[in-house]
Order: structure tokens, then C-alpha cells, then sequence
């Protein structure tokens, strides 16, 4: 394991295939491939299934919106009984939830929201508890992106 990877909702959406939300699938399962080769640690924050979970009940098709509801469900519950490529990451405390919250201002004059702020609050966690490896949001989103941490 030489990186874990944080997985953002713009990639989980692509990685789930969800229509209106897969316009970089190959470029994403290709990434997701080289990821897997380099035996990468992925971390599925509760945001992004939270976030997932909203994008795919706004889909305007009803048969699509129950499709990938199904499909969701199924990888997330996967993820939850250890059989995915990616774990959840465990909720927060309220503590840490009240010390997120200092910073949400800060965050929401960047144009980034509650779940962008708990994902980056994650990262530096995951960054504490392993200083030797890599440590990334994988995203496609550029705001998020950035936040790579390779020692």
C-alpha cells in the first residue's frame, strides 16, 4: 500500500457509471486500474456517498434514477461489508464536526461546501496517520484536486 486514496463524489459517480455524471469514465477507470496496480488504500468519505446518493435522486428519468439507485446501493453496502475496492470512512464526532465547522466560513468564501470541507479535514487526518505514504483526494473537481500530500 503506497497511497491511500481519498474518493470524491465527482469520481465515485463515474466509477458507478451514472448517467449525466460518467462523462470521464474511461479516463476514470483507467486511473482507478493504475490505482488498483499500486495496491492504493481507497477511502470513501460518508460525503460523497451522501452527495452520490442526492445527485442520483435528482436524475429527471425515473427508470435511471431506480437503476442507479440499485446500483449505489448495492456498492455502498459492498463497501460497508468489506467486499469493495474502497471503505467508508467512519462519521465524525460531534467535537470534530464543532472544530470543522470553525473553518466552513473560510471554505464558503472558496466556493466549497460543508461535505468539500469534511473531505479535506479528512485528508489531513489520513495524512497524520500515515506520514510515509502518499495521501490524495482523488477528484475531478479542481478545488480538491490539489490536495496531495507524497513525502
Amino acid at each position: 500500500m503506497g497511497v491511500v486514496v481519498i474518493v470524491d463524489t465527482s469520481v465515485f459517480l463515474n466509477l458507478l457509471n451514472v448517467a449525466a455524471f460518467n462523462q470521464r469514465r474511461d479516463e476514470v477507470s483507467r486511473q482507478f486500474e493504475d490505482f488498483v496496480e499500486q495496491q492504493a488504500n481507497f477511502l470513501l468519505p460518508m460525503a460523497a456517498i451522501f452527495e452520490a446518493g442526492n445527485h442520483i435522486a435528482q436524475l429527471s428519468d425515473g427508470g435511471q434514477r431506480r437503476r442507479y439507485a440499485e446500483i449505489f446501493v448495492t456498492q455502498v453496502t459492498k463497501a460497508l461489508d468489506g467486499d469493495a475496492p474502497w471503505r467508508p470512512i467512519q462519521m465524525p464526532d460531534i467535537g470534530r464536526v464543532r472544530d470543522w465547522l470553525a473553518d466552513f466560513p473560510k471554505f464558503a468564501m472558496q466556493g466549497a461546501g460543508t461535505g468539500d470541507l469534511s473531505i479535506v479535514r479528512q485528508w489531513e487526518e489520513a495524512c497524520d496517520r500515515h506520514p510515509r505514504l502518499r495521501v490524495m483526494i482523488w477528484s475531478l473537481d479542481g478545488h480538491l484536486g490539489g490536495y496531495d500530500r507524497d513525502p
